[in-house]
């Protein structure tokens, strides 16, 4: 494997930075790594809380190391103790494990506390840590019966990345450290647990469940999710876990997942991991879906009737690859993972539905793309997330998305399809369960690709890509022909002819996303009305389509879409559509309005777009 420098690129970063370090992690895994994670956890809904403790191996990189680093954020840690013994199943302390010391240190607000352990002088294999969680772990979100689409049962589900697995479980939380896991779980009788490992539907729901991912995972790949939740096989691969209320739509829309997984595997080779499942979680899920391995988590937002919207069971499958196999070794780098998976995406959209869904799919992109380039700081336009001072989650942006995924399509352009391919799928290949840098990337591609391709891009062109701030000058943007009738109705509309009149046969949701993210900025109250009054797109049921209309309502103060808008942002917690929507209402100026409807909505938020909200809006 290429290994990583030190050094300073003058097109990104005027600060000296060891890009080989996880600034988002207190780990030091550069001595000492855990290998294995076996978990036994309780699951305590009256407490909120997950009760148990974490037995981790350790692989020492140097064998005089005395402390053992690990990452947590608002656990109690009750003890740390040397393991000798072989059984590691009890949630109590074995009275024959050794104690050992341990210290927390301030909490960050951010990056929580670093446990310090101090390790025997015979180094021992085993760690063991008994603690449990905080009611307000990042990590974890914990429903009431009311707020589940059954009415009956509590319900509990993770989101670790993506540093929020420190907060349900002690360990080196940074993707550098790779883990394989075990858990037991114990549940309420009635209840089925699930994880980011092999699932066994026909496991009796008699409280206890076992797990086991044989497979080293990045740590914020761990996930576990707890309910009245069912199983339908849609495939021989692949099945989807819901409500039972939600379970025959969720199985119907989502039933070509099995070849998108066929395809996936013919531009990148076999899919290794054995199963292919997904669960749809409650609407309060903060994204679109979550590449856990062997069981993505998904919104149900993508629940659209018509498969439009399944494009993300497609991003959320191409992860599988591009991120579960190969992944970014810290958070700047998080366009490694991103970038492709939004890439091959799209490939794997144009094999199954067509080559215009695709199409528009990728001018939707690279309209978010120029809408964020027009807000954010020059500087954070590479696609490099440099938040190595800051919070992780603001590396998630259009740029490690989006731009990164411009990058990867011109690179299609200028190679060819079939050469490209090869070199993708050498890519995948050669990095398969490692974590790379930034910088071993551009290392493998000036080794791999430029050599054989060096008159079709240059070193400087690949850096002003990756290094450059915005992007390359003389880019063209991707078109789709399927989009000149939304143009042509668009400008009629403007001009003045009635809604009723303009000519929207067999356009699809992405035709209606295009044509009111092309809206002016200024619409007549009129206008809208007679938008509104034909479309009813103040009803629609279509998330995509309902978030976009009311973000042109917003900023025109159309009010009669506020009782809708409410409801909507009460329902659903999915942050690409709430955080816009609250940013519309502040800049608009709807600030009683803003208020009323975060004091409904906010408890039924995840924790982490709790923080986020809590910290952007003015109440």
């Amino acid at each position: 494997m290429l290994q990583p420098t030190k050094t300073k690129n003058t097109l990104a970063d005027a600060t000296t930075w060891d890009f080989t370090r996880d600034y988002h992690s207190f780990a030091n895994t550069e001595q000492v790594q855990v290998t294995h994670v076996s978990l036994d956890l309780l699951v305590d809904f009256d407490a909120q809380r997950l009760f148990g403790k974490a037995t981790l191996s350790l692989d020492y990189l140097e064998l005089d190391v005395t402390e053992l680093w690990l990452d947590s954020r608002d656990l109690t840690i009750l003890a740390v103790t040397a393991v000798h013994a072989t059984d590691t199943t009890s949630v109590s302390i074995p009275e024959n494990e050794a104690p050992l010391d341990f210290i927390l240190s301030e909490a960050n607000s951010i990056l929580g506390q670093k446990i310090c352990i101090s390790l025997p002088t015979s180094p021992c294999k085993q760690v063991c840590i008994h603690y449990h969680t905080s009611p307000a772990a990042q990590g974890l979100q914990w429903l009431a019966p009311e707020q589940t689409a059954g009415k009956q049962l509590p319900y509990l589900f993770s989101q670790s990345q993506p540093i929020n697995a420190r907060s349900w479980i002690p360990l080196q939380d940074t993707p550098k450290a790779r883990i394989t896991f075990d858990a037991k779980v114990q549940v309420p009788k009635g209840m089925r647990a699930v994880m980011s490992a092999m699932n066994h539907p026909d496991t009796p729901l008699n409280g206890v469940f076992h797990f086991e991912m044989e497979r080293p995972i990045p740590t914020h790949l761990m996930a576990l999710a707890v309910g009245d939740i069912a199983f339908q096989v849609i495939g021989p691969r692949c099945g989807v876990y819901t409500e039972p209320s939600m379970l025959a739509a969720a199985a119907k829309e989502f039933e070509d997942t099995e070849h998108m997984l066929e395809v996936a595997e013919s531009l990148l080779g076999p899919y290794v991991w054995g199963r292919y499942d997904m669960i749809i979680l409650p609407p309060s899920f903060p994204f679109g879906g979550m590449e856990n391995p062997r069981l993505a988590f998904l919104t149900p937002t993508l629940i659209a009737g018509d498969k439009s919207l399944v494009s993300t069971v497609a991003h959320e499958l191409a992860h599988s690859w591009t991120g579960n196999l190969v992944s970014n070794a810290t958070w700047r780098d998080l366009w490694l993972n991103e970038g492709f998976t939004t890439y091959f995406t799209n490939r794997i959209v144009e094999a199954v539905y067509g080559k215009e869904q695709a199409e528009l799919e990728w001018v939707i992109e690279f309209g978010r793309l120029t809408e964020e380039m027009a807000s954010l700081p020059k500087d954070k336009q590479t696609l490099p997330a440099n938040v190595q001072q800051g919070d992780p989650n603001l590396a998630f942006n259009r740029f490690t998305y989006d731009k990164a995924s411009m990058f990867v399509h011109d690179l299609e352009r200028r190679l060819g399809r079939v050469a490209f391919d090869k070199f993708l799928r050498n890519y995948v290949d050669h990095f398969a369960f490692k974590a790379i840098t930034t910088e071993v990337f551009v290392e493998y591609a000036q080794q791999t690709l430029l050599p054989f391709h060096s008159d079709k891009i240059s070193e400087a062109e690949l850096l002003t890509w990756i290094y450059g701030k915005g992007l390359p000058e003389g880019y063209c943007g991707p078109t789709s022909m399927s989009l000149d009738k939304v143009d042509d109705a668009l400008a009629s509309f403007l001009q003045g002819t009635a809604a009723s009149q303009l000519s929207v046969k067999d356009w699809r949701v992405h035709h209606w996303q295009y044509f009111l993210t092309q809206l002016p900025e200024v619409v007549s109250q009129v206008q809208l009305m007679d938008l509104d009054e034909t479309f009813r797109f103040t009803q629609s049921t279509n998330a995509e389509i309902a978030c976009d209309w009311f973000r042109v309502a917003i900023r025109n103060h159309y009010d009669p879409v506020l009782p809708a808008l409410s409801a909507y942002l009460v329902r659903i917690g999915r942050g690409k559509f709430v955080r816009p929507l609250y940013a519309e209402l502040q800049i608009a100026g709807y600030h009683t309005e803003l208020k009323d409807i975060y004091t409904k909505a906010r408890a039924g938020y995840h924790p982490s777009i709790q923080v986020q909200l809590d910290k952007s809006l003015i109440l």
